[in-house]
């Protein structure tokens, strides 16, 4: 019905092949496993002069290679760095300090990078995306009029839409492929665990049918809505529930969600350091 296997951490990419990237931020690499929870191989998150960095997301992009954003202990930099497969390092371009983890995903019709960006202190944060483009070069900037306070994850759905989930305003934005506004669901107000609502929303992807999938990590569970933002159903009505019926095993807080080549979810439980993979939802 499932599977589950220990050891990865917080944020994930599945590639065509079936192979699932996981950003392992406390060992400061990425983890590369089978579909079915067979570990594959690892490399540290390092710069190319070799410092290493403390990995925040990951993403795949056109021609298979990784973007990786993430943070440097040494000289306290922020980075996106571009990997092949295997860990090369093939391109790096500097980041603004900020000590708030950012979310990475790639507009491949575009050839478009776009990275989320949190600055200021913890009562008076502002938020926004950034999208550049592979040589580090800034296209545009993204949600400042939207009142961004903490945008947590990003994806890029099939038509070009962009999708951001905001940590503190327990909301998701939806903007088009030019960064125009198109609508928002779930909100500072409404924050709650009834149906459709978020809190402290974390990991976000959509699937072939354009439906967006939430990590709801405050109510530790999955929901899932249509393109539009009406709430379609819970995937799990409470994750720790999730994993002990169909898993036999006790989690909670979901963090990061992903869609294989096959239309499984795959989904890391922060607090256990695990992945599960649920082949139908």
């Amino acid at each position: 019905m499932g599977k589950t296997w220990a050891g990865a951490k917080r944020c994930k990419k599945v590639s065509d092949q079936g192979e699932i990237f996981v950003a392992d931020r406390g060992n400061q690499r990425i983890q590369v496993f089978t579909l079915q929870g067979t570990f594959v191989r690892q490399f540290p998150t390092v710069t190319l002069c070799d410092e290493k960095m403390t990995p925040d997301d990951v993403t795949l992009d056109g021609e298979g290679n990784l973007w990786v954003v993430g943070g440097t202990h040494l000289k306290f930099s922020n980075f996106a760095v571009q990997y092949n497969k295997q860990g090369r390092v093939l391109r790096k371009f500097k980041l603004q300090k900020t000590e708030w983890a950012r979310g990475v995903a790639v507009d491949n019709r575009r050839n478009h990078i776009l990275i989320t960006q949190t600055t200021g202190v913890w009562d008076n944060r502002h938020g926004e995306v950034l999208v550049f483009r592979p040589d580090g070069t800034l296209v545009r900037t993204v949600g400042r009029k939207q009142g961004m306070n903490h945008p947590c994850y990003i994806t890029v759905d099939g038509e070009g839409n962009i999708l951001v989930s905001d940590f503190r305003n327990n909301c998701v934005y939806v903007y088009n492929k030019d960064g125009q506004f198109l609508f928002q669901f779930g909100d500072e107000v409404t924050q709650g665990s009834g149906d459709g609502q978020l809190l402290y929303p974390h990991g976000i992807c959509t699937d072939t049918a354009g439906n967006i999938i939430v990590a709801d990590w405050g109510n530790s569970r999955v929901e899932m809505f249509d393109k539009t933002g009406r709430f379609i159903k819970h995937i799990a009505t409470d994750t720790s529930l999730l994993i002990k019926v169909v898993l036999n095993l006790k989690s909670r807080d979901p963090w990061g969600v992903a869609i294989g080549p096959q239309g499984q979810l795959v989904m890391t439980v922060v607090s256990e350091n695990t992945t599960h993979i649920i082949p139908s939802y």
